[in-house]
């Protein structure tokens, strides 16, 4: 097959009947660096469990898988003319979030309500997009307005409703499990007959933020089921590092790939109810 891209976690490949063959390594990235080493099991976790909610979802939104690949890691899926834009989803306020929360009191040009904290539960969940920033750049929030400009506004609409409806069913779904989505990213695309559809990976722990309800608490920083984890480590006087240095970031201890792992997995069997046996 030709190898057609290659990005922080996935690699793509075209068949030779013009599908997709995509496959999730075990990468894992932070802060726009792809880090080193990867975390076993990760990317046939993550395939698996988008698969699991491609199927929650297909009511809601179509998608592009058109089978299982030979391995755990990989689906074969139909093209898609990706959208230019971060589709985005919060229910909960934290991460770059709180940080533009905090300055200007809005998230993506969306007015929220005074004395918010981390973890605050939003009155509603809201629309944030961003730009999609090449490897190693950075994704910058932009408001709806500017979806509009790029997009048009019929385009914009369906991407706000579709990725609000993504993040509302999914926060339902994984709420029965105890387990609260505090936002999520998705990606969408037009297909051949120019349908909005939904791409790449959905509510995994690369794309979301996961935390377990019965220990939410506002105003302090949340226990995660993701990769957040991994962020907090690489901040941390532990990992010697500055993100802002220009330097690449640390190598990971084998306690916290280990430890990162075990979150991962918790998430998978918490939100499918499968043990997992990839």
């Amino acid at each position: 097959m030709k190898h057609l891209h290659s990005g922080k976690v996935r690699d793509l490949y075209e068949t030779d009947d013009g599908l997709l063959l995509m496959v999730a390594s075990d990468r894992i990235s932070a802060f726009d660096h792809v880090l080193e080493p990867g975390i076993p099991g990760k990317g046939a976790m993550l395939t698996q469990m988008s698969l699991w909610w491609f199927d929650q979802l297909k009511d809601v939104v179509p998608n592009h898988i058109v089978a299982k690949g030979d391995d755990a890691r990989s689906v074969l899926c139909r093209p898609l003319k990706m959208v230019p834009v971060e589709c985005v989803a919060r229910g909960y306020l934290t991460g770059s979030g709180l940080v533009d929360y905090r300055r200007d009191g809005a998230v993506s040009g969306v007015r929220l309500p005074e004395g918010l904290v981390d973890g605050s539960r939003l009155p509603e969940p809201i629309f944030t997009p961003s730009t999609k920033a090449p490897i190693g750049e950075h994704d910058e929030p932009i408001s709806y307005e500017q979806v509009v400009a790029d997009v048009g506004e019929e385009t914009a609409a369906e991407l706000r409703r579709i990725t609000l409806a993504v993040y509302t069913r999914g926060a339902e779904i994984a709420r029965e499990r105890g387990i609260i989505v505090a936002d999520t990213k998705i990606e969408l695309g037009w297909d051949a007959d120019g349908v909005l559809t939904l791409g790449d990976e959905v509510l995994t722990s690369d794309s979301s933020r996961f935390w377990p309800a019965d220990e939410w608490q506002p105003g302090r920083t949340q226990l995660s089921f993701d990769k957040q984890f991994v962020r907090d480590w690489l901040l941390s006087p532990e990992s010697g590092w500055d993100k802002d240095s220009g330097n690449p970031p640390p190598r990971l201890p084998d306690d916290i790939v280990e430890r990162t792992r075990e979150r991962y997995l918790e998430a998978y069997e918490r939100v499918t109810g499968a043990s997992f046996s990839g």
